[in-house]
């Protein structure tokens, strides 16, 4: 190994162990997230990013530095998932057009690659916010370029590691720069994620293999699932109830762990088929805190597409639509809406850049209108868009279910896509919405303290309720979302959620607003009790 150049066989290694150490982490970083939602979260989203191009990197038969500064870019763009995702990607983009026409890295390609790559990702982000994992990398790059400044001999090894140190040092100065990172206690997730490859990196620099943590022994993967969750018992505990409760685990998987405390019973456990554990477990009692992790890789996603309207072989028509959603309710009222291609997906799993790319492969039209619903999609789908040679690509920014549905409504045929796309922009403008889900983690944000398992009311701009009961914040979130200027009150009720309990919330918004219509629609969507807009 030489003290003074990386060539590309070392920096695949060093590549591969940073991609690793992502990987390992990536719980602990979840666990970073401001928000205590059950969402596509921080770590797992930059893990699927790099494993796509680690994919790519493994796959090299001859590692030359323009064939792995390829797989590097294109592996990561293509699998890139929410906005830490497509960051990430970015900053690898950068930084492989930094540096695939050399042979051997020394400090100053590094230092100029690493220019290169922040600026890369800054320009990829419409409104950059700092204290987040851009502030992380460009302190990275600005070290980089004064270190060969002030230290022009200083060695490959302290160079490297100066500069990871510098990284890690501005993560720490993330909460002074976003209240919401201080309210929360904790430094920047993305950052954070950041610095985890970097350290891996470095340490495949230095010929140090780090030890995966025993969760991730491939003994588990046998499971194509592990559950984590709470039983609140209707009855009092006893060894009928345990005794039940094990054959149930050990009947569909294995139990990790089934104890007992205050007449609250905390499982987590292995399974194929976390249907069957739900189903088995809610027979006791109320569910809480619900986790479950997929401990395989991630297939394709499962996309909604009429089929009279599948692809290249249909004749090419003049505007399509593609929208990400989840439920069968929303996806049937998508279909209604006239939406070409659906993409299942939301919060819970953040559809790739490469996602996107398929689904626009197959809506044959010379337009294409997509539809995020979640603004942790809109820059994989922003991506796509630039990623588009053939067709003119629209990116309606829409942050929710309520604002793609309204923004589809609006649609005019007579009147052309930039006239549409302005219009569209300016009907979700007035789409106000609340999710009510319930909390993954104990937090305080937004003024608010926060347990595992309270109930949420999330609004567009932070959290809006917190209650013990589904329908009371429920209730709550809607009052604080009404306007004078309001006129419809729509309700989407989850999985989860019985009709008629639904139509006990619909009564109480009808009698509370008599003035407002409120509609109730079947969504079907998991994880969220209930969608609710108010326009």
């Amino acid at each position: 190994m030489s003290d003074r150049t990386i060539d590309s066989l070392l920096l695949s290694k060093m590549f591969l162990a940073g991609a690793r150490s992502l990987e390992a982490k990536k719980e602990w970083i979840n666990e970073l997230n401001v928000f205590p939602v059950p969402d596509g979260d921080t770590g797992t989203n930059m893990s699927l990013t790099i494993e796509s191009a680690a994919k790519e990197v493994e796959a090299l038969t001859d590692v030359t530095m323009e064939k792995l500064a390829k797989a590097i870019s294109s592996g990561s763009l293509r699998g890139a998932r929410g906005n830490s995702g497509v960051i990430l990607s970015q900053l690898f983009r950068g930084f492989s057009k930094g540096i695939r026409q050399e042979k051997e890295l020394d400090r100053e390609i590094i230092a100029a690659a690493a220019q290169k790559a922040v600026e890369t990702a800054y320009k990829a982000v419409m409104k950059p916010k700092e204290g987040t994992i851009l502030t992380v990398a460009r302190a990275a790059s600005e070290e980089a370029v004064k270190l060969l400044e002030e230290e022009p001999e200083i060695s490959m090894d302290d160079y490297l590691l100066r500069i990871v140190d510098t990284a890690d040092e501005m993560l720490a100065r993330t909460p002074d720069m976003l209240p919401v990172l201080k309210e929360a206690g904790v430094v920047d997730s993305g950052g954070q994620g950041l610095i985890q490859f970097l350290r891996g990196a470095y340490n495949g620099y230095m010929g140090i293999e780090e030890e995966l943590p025993e969760e991730a022994v491939p003994e588990t993967i046998a499971y194509g699932y592990r559950m984590i969750f709470d039983v609140y018992l209707q009855k009092a505990w006893n060894e009928k109830t345990n005794a039940s409760l094990a054959m149930l685990l050990s009947g569909a998987g294995k139990a990790e762990d089934l104890t007992h405390k205050l007449g609250i019973v905390h499982i987590e456990t292995l399974t194929d088929d976390p249907g069957r554990v739900l189903t088995g477990a809610a027979g006791a009692g109320t569910l809480y805190s619900v986790r479950i992790e997929n401990l395989k890789p991630a297939p394709e996603p499962v996309t909604e597409e009429p089929e009279e309207k599948a692809g290249e072989e249909q004749p090419r028509k003049d505007v399509g639509f593609i929208t990400v959603a989840t439920g069968e309710g929303i996806a049937s009222i998508f279909r209604e809406l006239g939406a070409d291609y659906l993409i299942e997906g939301g919060q819970t799993m953040n559809p790739s850049t490469d996602d996107m790319l398929g689904a626009i492969a197959k809506v044959n039209a010379d337009n294409i209108f997509i539809f995020p619903n979640n603004k942790n999609i809109i820059l994989a789908a922003n991506q796509a868009r630039n990623m588009t040679e053939d067709k003119n690509i629209i990116v309606v920014p829409t942050k929710t279910i309520p604002q793609g549905i309204t923004a589809l409504i609006n649609y005019i045929p007579e009147k052309s896509p930039e006239e549409n796309e302005a219009l569209m922009n300016e009907e979700i403008s007035g789409v106000r919405t609340g999710q009510i889900t319930y909390a993954v983690r104990n937090t305080h944000v937004d003024d608010k303290e926060i347990h595992e398992g309270d109930i949420m009311g999330v609004g567009d701009s932070g959290i809006l309720a917190v209650g013990k009961e589904i329908t009371d914040t429920a209730v709550e979130t809607a009052a604080l979302m009404v306007t004078e200027e309001t006129e419809l009150i729509s309700i989407y009720y989850g999985d989860g959620i019985k009709e008629e309990e639904a139509q006990q919330l619909a009564d109480i918004l009808t009698e509370k607003y008599p003035s407002l219509d409120v509609e109730l629609n079947n969504g079907g969507q998991p994880v969220y009790y209930y969608i609710i807009s108010a326009e």
